[in-house]
């Protein structure tokens, strides 16, 4: 660790409210890039004004004074041109409060949520406006401003004239409410970032995607043009439609890639003389860091799209997992078939039976695996892989328990997936684009499920798989589907109309009990679909009785222990 510090000792400052805002609306405070992302809600602007008018503390900032350049920068939901200008404040801690602050009392920012705040005369308290403006709830902007609060209460507030005094005595309080800074001058980033690590470690935790961020920001110029950890996410979500990974789950997945351990310490990640573990990709900068884990993830998407059944994020049964395959794609970017064969098993057994073998750890499930991923060596890294889970016992999950955020129910509905589920109007398979499209950024696939019955049922029958039906669309209306599976239409052949029930796991056995409104005999008939669907997908894709061996192409005749691979344990014939 460094042992620079600061060249100046940072000088303390009070700021008026009035002055400090004016100065944020001009573009003279600005968020550097490596801040996190704005957090607070309604609840959180509101108890800090009202922390304001009773003349609380509202905590100091930590400003950072350096020369800028002219820019157009965002603060909350406002653009501003920013001048250039010798003492710009950088936000280096209290960004909330400062957005927040900016936003609710500028006549723009106030229209967006969460600065839509007002304050109400009578009740004597900040809150949401309604949808019906009243006399006695003034916008935040009018009661900053004083002459705009003349005309208000020569106008829309006449009604409420008799709360002019308290009015006044709130506007004096918020533009004179002293805010109490530290300022400090320096020019080296890498300070500025360590001070705002070893701020950001106390109180309220940043997430590790966020230090990251912070401690490989890089320089404040060109920012923009820089991919990012989010940034990354909003591309492969747009590349792939498999949604938007968490950025935890993309940091995961691009320190996996660089080495075996995806949960290592951070902040000499980048510093190959000083990281505890070699490192896989020596000199490797932030940015080329950044770009490779970005293809390689895109490639585990694709793995889990088109190879293993899963097509969203909302069906993944474990991120851990996604981790993993980003590290063995990034080092074997087009694997032979026979390893992409038993990956997939893989895939399988660690979702039906990963959490009893590693005892419910997903981050030992991420480190475990990932080091078992040797760059240079396909068919070992796949073996090894195979044989973390030579202890596991083959299981399915419970049929009867359905609830769409956890991972038995993710599974089941990868199984309908599989399905392809038909349009009940054209007879056609739903294209991957419309369940993308129907789930987007969800991390669950709650909109594209309905409940059978909602109500006449057992606490126990109400969660069962049969009282669910998936329809993976954005354009069909998913409240009506049901109905029209009652009824074949009048323009579908038979054979057709029985591909789009069984795409439903239904039969006509069980649109019969549907029909008779016998609830209890269409449960019974369709959890037996269910079940037996749902048996042989994860038989055909787990392949639990199937021989684990390498690709004959992979294996090297010269060597015995290749040859050993061949044997039958029967009979030890070749």
């Amino acid at each position: 660790m460094t042992t620079a510090g600061l060249d100046t000792q940072p000088s303390a400052a009070t700021y008026d409210l009035e002055d400090l805002i004016t100065e944020a609306w001009s573009g003279g405070v600005r968020v550097p890039h490596f801040q996190r992302d704005f957090r607070w809600g309604s609840q959180d602007v509101i108890r800090l004004f009202d922390s304001i008018v009773r003349g609380y503390p509202v905590g100091s900032l930590l400003l950072w004074v350096r020369r800028s350049p002219t820019q157009r920068i965002s603060l909350g939901s406002l653009e501003i041109d920013a001048p250039a200008s010798d003492n710009v404040l950088w936000v280096v801690d209290g960004q909330q409060r400062i957005t927040s602050l900016a936003n609710a009392l500028h006549p723009e920012g106030n229209q967006h949520a969460p600065f839509d705040i007002s304050y109400d005369l009578s009740e004597r308290e900040f809150v949401r406006p309604t949808t019906v403006r009243e006399p006695h709830l003034i916008p935040l902007p009018i009661l900053f401003d004083l002459d705009k609060l003349l005309d208000w209460f020569a106008g829309p507030g006449q009604a409420v004239s008799e709360h002019f005094p308290e009015a006044r005595r709130i506007a004096k309080l918020l533009r004179q409410f002293k805010v109490p800074a530290y300022l400090v001058k320096q020019d080296d980033e890498e300070i500025l970032t360590d001070i705002f690590d070893r701020m950001n470690n106390y109180g309220k935790r940043l997430s590790r995607a966020e230090i990251f961020s912070a401690l490989f920001a890089g320089p404040e110029e060109g920012a923009q043009d820089r991919l990012s950890i989010s940034r990354i996410s909003e591309r492969v979500a747009a590349r792939t439609g498999f949604g938007t990974i968490d950025d935890d789950t993309v940091l995961a997945s691009i320190l996996a890639r660089r080495g075996p351990d995806p949960s290592r310490e951070i902040r000499n990640e980048f510093d190959d003389s000083r990281r505890r573990s070699g490192a896989e990709f020596p000199g490797e900068d932030r940015d080329t860091a950044y770009t490779e884990g970005e293809q390689a993830l895109v490639r585990a998407i694709g793995f889990l799209q088109n190879s293993a059944g899963v097509p969203h994020l909302a069906l993944l049964a474990y991120r851990s997992l996604l981790v993993v395959l980003t590290r063995f794609f990034a080092h074997f970017p087009e694997p032979e078939e026979r390893s992409l064969s038993l990956l997939r098993r893989v895939y399988w057994r660690v979702a039906l039976s990963g959490p009893a073998v590693f005892k419910g750890s997903f981050t030992q499930i991420s480190r475990v695996l990932s080091a078992r991923i040797h760059p240079g060596d396909e068919w070992g890294s796949v073996d090894g892989l195979i044989a973390a889970m030579n202890e596991a016992q083959p299981s399915m999950p419970n049929p009867e328990r359905f609830k769409t955020n956890e991972a038995s129910a993710k599974i089941i509905l990868s199984s309908w997936w599989a399905l392809r589920p038909r349009s009940p109007f054209t007879g056609e398979p739903y294209d991957p684009q419309e369940l993308s499209t129907l789930l987007a950024d969800q991390i669950t696939a709650a909109t594209a499920v309905r409940r059978v019955f909602s109500s006449g049922l057992s606490p126990k029958q109400r969660i069962w798989s049969a009282n669910r039906i998936f329809v993976p669309s954005a354009s069909d209306p998913i409240d009506e589907t049901l109905d029209l599976l009652v009824h074949k239409p009048v323009d579908m052949d038979t054979s057709t109309w029985d591909a789009v029930l069984s795409s439903y796991c239904l039969n006509q056995e069980a649109m019969e009990h549907l029909a008779n409104n016998d609830r209890a005999a269409f449960l019974t008939t369709r959890q037996s679909i269910v079940t037996a669907e749902l048996s042989g997908f994860l038989q055909r894709m787990a392949e639990w009785s199937y021989e684990d061996t390498p690709s004959l192409d992979s294996l090297d005749f010269d060597d015995p222990d290749d040859l050993d691979e061949l044997e039958d344990p029967a009979d030890g014939s070749s």
